[in-house]
């Protein structure tokens, strides 16, 4: 019996430690995975800007988000979306994981840590879940603050009928990047 328990004792530490690895290595790699998206976006939406405003940026939105994401997804084996207690597009909706995430997100925040940091990953089952935090900047009220010009909220209502992505002010948490592998 004794042991049992000393090997018990000394085989956890090891476990814990490559679980441990393993989540640092998805990490990083999932960092990477979102940088790869959020720049798509960003580029996406700057040509939409440059070509016609905040209602071409819309349109942009709209039609080459759910592609480039599903690109990005194919190319490195996972699944990689936005999602928000507050989705635009209700194709974006979290789900039950997702949602616990995002209350947590917002209670990270409330207790004072820095949006551009929050992130959480986690194994649940065989499967591998992240999600890393979208904070509110200056541009993203355009599209996401309590003020919006007329024309781009009717472009929003005609784009996303059941639109709940507005009102937020600078640094509110607008939502997540979410993995799935």
């Amino acid at each position: 019996m004794k042991y049992f328990l000393i090997s018990l004792i000394l085989l956890t530490p090891l476990s814990c430690s490559k679980t441990d690895n393993q989540a640092a290595e998805k990490k990083q790699q999932y960092r990477k995975a979102i940088k790869e998206l959020h720049h798509g976006l960003k580029s996406e939406l700057v040509k939409g800007m440059q070509s016609g405003g905040p209602t071409a940026a819309l349109a942009v939105c709209n039609t080459k988000a759910p592609i480039i994401a599903a690109e990005i997804s194919k190319k490195l084996n996972l699944e990689i979306s936005r999602t928000s207690l507050k989705p635009r597009n209700p194709n974006n909706a979290p789900d039950e994981w997702e949602t616990k995430v995002l209350q947590q997100f917002e209670q990270r925040l409330a207790k004072g840590e820095d949006p551009k940091t929050i992130e959480f990953i986690e194994q649940v089952k065989d499967q591998w879940r992240y999600m890393k935090a979208i904070p509110t900047a200056p541009v993203c009220l355009t599209c996401h603050g309590a003020n919006i010009n007329p024309e781009i909220a009717a472009k929003i209502k005609s784009l996303y009928p059941e639109d709940k992505a507005t009102g937020f002010k600078i640094g509110d948490l607008r939502g997540a990047f979410s993995i799935k592998e």
